[in-house]
């Protein structure tokens, strides 16, 4: 059985790469919605509304569990589909726990009651939806009292990023993050709240400067769903002749263009099929 991963794009490829490397026994299976990118800038029903067509159509590979490998997605359709109901035997993951986890020094599935840590100031790094939602502040409060958070939404970052164009990438990062450090000028720590932004990371850390802990997904992610399917192991044998790893890459948009756009973004070659 596959594990599913979505995104709207290319971000999502940076946990794929992560959980391909931590759990190369699993089959995956990737979609990018890239027809539809980007989601940051959407409204929360268009984001639900694609999210939940690009999870049923990863059920219809095989794909029990998916990951929702986009923090917009997970911040804007996550808990709507988890509280709707998910037809049995079928499971959706988002990626905000387990960065919210780390932040506040909790083991997976720590539901103690919420308490101060030692991170008081924290920047967030977002898509304008991310932000907007507030899933980040609302996850965190579960989890931790006292903590300051100031949200930059990043606009236009993920298009430069998708697009290649380093140079207004590393602009819109350095003029993101002066923006926010004019609202909070010595922040603690910085989460990177868009699977995309680890592609830019060493350009977040040169803004942030050294005394800012900067927290980035992909690793997070993949030793959380490491430990998921160890607990549930159901949701990652592999299938017939399957050498585990990430056997097939879907996308909407179109795939000589996206498989292109893939390999230049990570620097290995990633083909891509018609979703």
């Amino acid at each position: 059985m596959a594990v599913g991963l979505f995104d709207s794009g290319l971000g999502g490829l940076t946990v794929q790469q992560a959980v391909a490397a931590r759990l190369p026994g699993v089959e995956f299976v990737y979609l990018g919605d890239n027809a539809n990118a980007p989601y940051g800038v959407r409204p929360p029903e268009d984001i639900l509304r694609l999210t939940r067509a690009g999870v049923e159509r990863l059920w219809s590979e095989g794909c029990d569990l998916v990951v929702l490998a986009c923090n917009t997605a997970s911040a804007a359709a996550l808990k709507t589909m988890q509280e709707a109901g998910l037809p049995e035997g079928k499971r959706v993951l988002g990626v905000f726990v387990p960065l919210i986890e780390a932040l506040t020094e909790r083991n997976w599935g720590d539901n103690s009651a919420p308490r101060q840590v030692s991170v008081q100031h924290v920047a967030l790094f977002a898509t304008p939806a991310t932000v907007a939602s507030r899933a980040f502040q609302r996850e965190l409060a579960f989890r931790a009292i006292g903590v300051d958070v100031e949200a930059q939404p990043c606009g236009g970052l993920v298009d430069a990023i998708e697009q290649g164009d380093e140079i207004l990438a590393e602009t819109l990062v350095q003029a993101h993050v002066a923006a926010l450090k004019r609202r909070m000028p010595k922040p603690e720590a910085a989460i990177l709240g868009c699977t995309h932004y680890p592609l830019v990371e060493p350009a977040f850390r040169a803004a942030l400067g050294p005394n800012v802990q900067v927290f980035s997904q992909a690793g997070l992610v993949a030793e959380a769903l490491a430990d998921y399917l160890d607990r549930h192991p159901e949701f990652g044998t592999k299938g017939p002749g399957s050498t585990g790893g990430p056997t097939r890459f879907l996308t909407t948009g179109d795939p000589a263009e996206v498989s292109l756009r893939a390999t230049q973004l990570l620097k290995q070659p990633i083909r891509f099929l018609a979703a």
